[in-house]
């Protein structure tokens, strides 16, 4: 009998069931995939890290072991090397008894059980109640909530006036259309809701070593004329920044390649909303084939890309391309307690805080599309619309975020998707934070376990002793 399942193998799923074996619970890992480690192993090695101070017990042992093993002081190596996170979250599992079973969707038997998954996936499964994509203003009274200004300026902006439309006055691709009023004008809509998802992407792990790089392959059927819009970017600005290649980023000659710019390897065109419901592995596709385009183009055009590959010696079994794609946010749970914007920027007390979030609220692009320049006698111009970069002090997050309201469920915990408005969760998403809310998760699955009790139900102050026992921080 298995006292704890978790499922997900992300850095908050590892370091949850790592928590629950250390108590002393006989605990299952289960990973849909073949890899453990999410986005910390799956391209994601640049680390948002916010108040290192607020990352205490798990989160700064794992990213001890990461100095350990390239011989530098704790957080002067941004973040590991793809193969480097998997061997060592690896090795903790194998350290604290884990079972690990990869490969399946399947559940044992357990007492209470983890969904650390970035979807969310058990919350339709086990009819627990949850939210996706963005709110309305008025839902919790939330400033930054909802709808934003497409016109706001920015690093991932367009800097320069760029139309929309090919010269037979059909939309480019990658630009989503807008809904539009009786005169044709996109309607704004600002602060309403539209369950709209932060867009997802596939973050790399490129090299400029000769000795390692492999060069951008051309894609089947590629087709410069998809990316007619990049080309028109960069003829009005010809100095944009572009994804971000930064030589030595990472240890061994190493980059981390994110989303820099207002045409990157961010996918813009709304695709990502039919992930969740919809066909995942076209999605996947989708996203794969955009990126390997997007990279290829660029290489033709730029020399400084065309030094650029993929790594020979990180995902092997991927032909180089990464095994986890970008899911930045998905389903969210509604449970005893929704983390809102206030409770980030106030910071206000929790009397049952597990765990401390310092990034800021970090809301990457939702959607490319289009406005009218009024000033310009209507003329269409490309926008990215939702940015958000909202600065918080450190703040505490509640157990009763990690719980289902008692009549929708007695055994589950959500570290992950959990009770946050999409406003929250921006800040609340980043691996560090996560791995902080897994470790809280696994203590009080092993708590409930043993005790035999609701997971609404376990000992919060005995949990919270045994946090600071393991260097968690719960106080700023």
């Amino acid at each position: 009998m298995t006292d704890v399942a978790v499922y997900g193998a992300t850095g908050c799923g590892v370091l949850a069931a790592v928590a629950a074996a250390e108590a002393g619970a006989v605990t299952t890992l289960v990973e849909p995939g073949r890899h453990v480690g999410g986005m910390v192993s799956g391209g994601l090695s640049w680390t948002d890290v916010g108040d290192t101070r607020v990352l205490g017990g798990p989160a700064r042992r794992f990213y001890g072991a990461v100095a350990e093993h390239y011989g530098a002081p704790l957080w002067e190596v941004k973040g590991p090397e793809p193969h480097v996170a998997e061997l060592l979250l690896r090795r903790l599992l194998e350290q604290a008894g884990v079972e690990l079973r990869t490969g399946t969707t399947e559940l044992p038997d357990a007492a209470v059980v983890v969904d650390a998954s970035y979807e969310g996936d058990l919350l339709p499964r086990l009819g627990v109640p949850f939210a996706v994509g963005r709110e309305s203003r008025e839902l919790h009274g939330e400033r930054w909530a909802g709808r934003q200004p497409a016109y706001r300026p920015g690093k991932h902006n367009f800097a320069a006036v760029v139309s929309p439309f090919a010269d037979d006055g059909s939309l480019l691709p990658h630009v989503r259309p807008p809904e539009l009023d009786e005169h044709g004008w996109p309607e704004e809509r600002l602060g309403e809701a539209d369950g709209a998802l932060q867009a997802y992407q596939f973050r790399l792990c490129l090299t400029d070593r000769p000795e390692n790089r492999i060069p951008f392959p051309e894609p089947e059927g590629y087709d410069p004329a998809e990316l007619a819009l990049l080309d028109r970017y960069l003829e009005a600005v010809p100095d944009a920044p572009l994804a971000g290649f930064v030589p030595d980023l990472l240890p061994n000659g190493k980059c981390d390649v994110n989303s820099i710019g207002p045409f990157s390897l961010n996918v813009l065109d709304g695709s990502n909303r039919e992930y969740l419901d919809g066909d995942r592995a076209a999605v996947r596709a989708h996203h794969l084939r955009y990126t390997q385009a997007f990279l290829f183009h660029l290489a033709q055009r730029r020399p400084e890309v065309a030094r650029w590959g993929l790594c020979a010696d990180e995902f092997t079994d991927t032909d180089g391309w990464p095994h986890q794609l970008y899911v930045r946010d998905a389903r969210r749970l509604r449970g005893e307690h929704v983390l809102t914007e206030r409770d980030l920027l106030e910071a206000r007390p929790q009397a049952d805080v597990v765990a401390l979030g310092s990034y800021n609220i970090d809301i990457r692009e939702i959607e490319r599309t289009w406005r009218h320049l009024p000033e310009y006698h209507r003329t269409p111009a490309v926008f990215n619309e939702g940015y958000l970069s909202v600065a918080v002090p450190p703040y505490p997050i509640p157990y009763r975020s990690l719980l289902p309201r008692r009549e929708d469920a007695e055994n589950l915990l959500v570290p992950l998707c959990l009770s946050a408005s999409h406003v929250a969760f921006g800040s609340v998403r980043m691996e560090p934070t996560l791995m902080l809310l897994g470790f809280a998760a696994g203590r009080a699955a092993a708590q409930a376990a043993r005790r035999g009790v609701a997971v609404q139900d376990v000992d919060v102050p005995a949990l919270q002793d045994d946090l600071r026992d393991a260097g968690q921080v719960l106080a700023a």
